[in-house]
């Protein structure tokens, strides 16, 4: 296997790669913030130069690719994984939810409820074979380790690759957080258009709507007392989806492929596969 990649600094010629709390990790110095990202959700303070991400991505993928045979998948939260409102706005045919026996997958969150999309558990637990997971949620610090607590709460697929607000407060979503070659990230999110710089990695998924949506004349799920198919449901089928993607980008025979090998010429996105 080759890894063509950078050293890291030296301390006498710092490039302030790694500074945490204000503080270079090398040099001791303060540098500016201006030429570097915020990566809070890793560790409390940490910030990484431009140029220590795009090492730290190329080294972290070479290393999955090769050792791991796993791609990366970034998840969207609400609407992909879950889906929540404030308990005040459920409806009088919803109310059952919180006044007795809940069904499987609900929870409840401060003054939210939650309802976990069919299939969440096995889709990670199958999705975890072959790919490292990170999600990826417009929604503040505290609710996105909240929500992911319970689908997650051992930390087993995403350990602590949670991106929020706090590290990317723009309406859009970037990769530029996440510590991967674009070329080997799967997105999957059930908004296209806040990836306008990433089509080509993106799968589209159909939102999960279980509780009523505000100004919609539709019966929900949950006052049918119904929910998603978990059998052939979006996950279920975008699972199917994903084994394929996977199975052909490491189909290749030789290994020093796998260099330069891009998923993003498999998926073609933006992309709905079929049943999601």
């Amino acid at each position: 296997m080759t890894m063509n990649v950078l050293s890291s600094p030296s301390h006498s010629n710092c490039g302030h790669w790694y500074v945490r709390h204000g503080i270079c990790l090398t040099c001791k110095k303060k540098p500016s913030h201006a030429e570097s990202l915020p990566f809070d959700y890793l560790f409390s303070g940490l910030r990484l130069s431009q140029e220590a991400v795009s090492y730290t991505k190329r080294l972290t993928t070479l290393i999955s690719l090769h050792t791991h045979k796993k791609l990366y998948l970034v998840l969207d939260l609400d609407h992909t994984l879950v889906h929540s409102v404030k308990v005040s706005k459920l409806s009088e045919a919803e109310k059952y939810l919180i006044e007795g026996e809940q069904p499987q997958g609900l929870k409840l969150y401060e003054s939210r409820i939650v309802k976990v999309r069919p299939f969440v558990k096995d889709f990670l637990k199958e999705a975890n074979k072959l790919f490292n997971m990170y999600v990826y949620t417009k929604g503040d610090f505290l609710y996105g380790k909240k929500i992911v607590k319970l689908i997650d709460p051992n930390k087993t697929y995403f350990e602590d690759r949670v991106i929020t607000r706090r590290e990317s407060p723009d309406h859009n979503k970037t990769l530029d957080h996440v510590l991967a070659d674009e070329r080997g990230i799967v997105i999957v999110d059930d908004t296209v258009a806040v990836w306008p710089h990433h089509m080509r990695n993106l799968l589209n998924i159909t939102k999960y709507f279980y509780f009523k949506k505000d100004g919609i004349n539709k019966v929900s799920y949950a006052e049918r007392k119904r929910d998603e198919s978990r059998s052939n449901g979006a996950l279920a089928n975008l699972l199917k989806y994903l084994k394929v993607i996977h199975s052909e980008f490491f189909s290749c025979e030789v290994k020093e492929e796998l260099d330069t090998k891009d998923v993003r010429l498999l998926i073609k996105g933006p992309f709905k596969p079929y049943g999601c």
